[in-house]
């Protein structure tokens, strides 16, 4: 019952602000089970575990749409790490592919969300391919 009631308050509230009610792709990530729900076209496509923040707070919650791809992303400020399929939404965190699949569906990261590789392609081919424009990130705690 509680799954049926957060879907039709996510769809009410795309249907109230003007730019989510055109989003093609919904990436709606909730850290608190630490799954991302991937929807096109207003139909559930994909249900994965994520790794969030190891801290609350270091993953930051809100409503974002991305605004640069990087496929072979390596990242700037911890030791070069690879952070392949990168789909960045705020600032310097992104949705990325992680090698540490083991420790997906808990927190683990410094605040980006962690998927696996096959995953973290398939939504960024999807970014890729719909737009960076027809796509919202939704983060809820």
């Amino acid at each position: 019952m509680l799954r049926i009631l957060t879907t039709a308050m996510l769809f009410a509230v795309l249907a109230l602000v003007p730019g989510l009610a055109r989003a093609e792709v919904l990436a709606k990530i909730d850290l608190s089970e630490q799954r991302m729900e991937l929807f096109v076209d207003g139909e559930k496509k994909y249900t994965w575990k994520i790794s969030g923040g190891l801290k609350k707070g270091w993953t930051r919650t809100g409503t974002f749409q991305p605004y640069f791809l990087s496929r072979y992303h390596r990242s700037s400020l911890f030791n070069n790490a690879p952070m392949p399929y990168s789909v960045f939404y705020d600032r310097d965190w992104a949705i990325h592919g992680t090698m540490s699949v083991k420790k997906l569906g808990q927190p683990a990261s410094r605040g980006c969300v962690r998927l696996d590789p096959k995953n973290a392609a398939i939504f960024f081919n999807l970014v890729q391919k719909r737009g960076k424009k027809n796509t919202v990130v939704r983060i809820v705690d």
